[in-house]
């Protein structure tokens, strides 16, 4: 049931993602990754404060301050200290709370901003004569049968192996080599049906989805541009395996801790010039 509502989300991503990133493709890596996560880190401030119980989390912070200037003042005092530290693990414990609602709203355009930007950074394209695994799952048991399938020839690349069937997986496998520059689409002939899957050849940034998912809302979260083969269809997935990214800033799967760290940092530069408690 989940599903479809990713889908519809994905839809509403990919657009806006089409037009936002464009320029992830003409600048470096680094800098993009820098504007990127700057700019997103401020959003969500703002989002944060229009979500937010402002008012409710500045007396608590104040509440926290009082406290803390009593622990300083008053330390020799006992039973002063105790209470302080109480009033600043109430006034902890309520700021978590009042930070709950913000969290649940973020999430979700999170996440979806998450799933374009790894279209861009988590893999990178095919270069010219590089070679690559692409990978059609087939739905169904073990013992079922097996539709004809065919890989469509085409300018784009040479299938240097394949296919090679995997029994056990219900996988059909090529070797391919990439040819030209661009984004190209592979077409593949299952039994009676036509199914394309995207291929990117080329240098620098180029959109790369890895994989075609199936109808399950986790890898249709995460492979958000290509759109799903449907709960019946015979093909579970179809899968590229791309090269990794070997940067740390814009790299394979350190891009997303780079994100936060410039996202947490820009967010608490401009928490006070937006006047944001958090």
């Amino acid at each position: 049931m989940l599903t479809p509502v990713v889908v519809a989300l994905n839809a509403v991503a990919n657009a806006l993602g089409r037009w936002l990133l464009a320029p992830v493709a003409a600048l470096p890596g680094w800098l993009s990754a820098t504007i990127v996560g700057a700019v997103t880190g401020v959003l969500l401030l703002l989002m944060f404060k229009y979500t937010s119980r402002q008012k409710s989390i500045k007396k608590v912070r104040d509440d926290i301050k009082a406290n803390l200037l009593a622990l300083k003042l008053f330390k020799e005092s006992a039973v002063v200290a105790l209470k302080a530290q109480g009033g600043i693990l109430i006034g902890a414990f309520w700021l978590f709370v009042f930070a709950l609602v913000p969290m649940i709203v973020m999430m979700v355009p999170v996440l979806l901003f998450l799933g374009q930007l790894a279209l861009w950074y988590q893999k990178q394209p095919l270069h010219v004569g590089e070679e690559a695994v692409v990978t059609l799952k087939i739905n169904g048991d073990k013992d079922a049968a097996w539709p004809k399938i065919a890989l469509e020839p085409t300018n784009a690349l040479d299938v240097d192996i394949g296919p090679v069937k995997v029994v056990s997986e219900r996988e059909v496998c090529w070797n391919i080599k990439a040819k030209e520059k661009g984004l190209h689409h592979l077409v593949f002939q299952v039994g009676d049906e036509k199914v394309d899957k995207e291929l990117a050849v080329g240098d620098g940034f180029m959109r790369v989805s890895e994989q075609r998912p199936g109808w399950a809302w986790f890898d249709v979260l995460t492979n958000p541009w290509e759109k799903p083969f449907s709960s019946d269809s015979q093909i579970e997935s179809i899968k590229i395996v791309y090269p990794e990214r070997s940067s740390w800033v814009d790299g394979t799967d350190t891009w997303v801790i780079y994100w936060f760290i410039v996202s947490f940092v820009a967010a608490i530069l401009f928490r006070k010039v937006f006047n944001v408690n958090v």
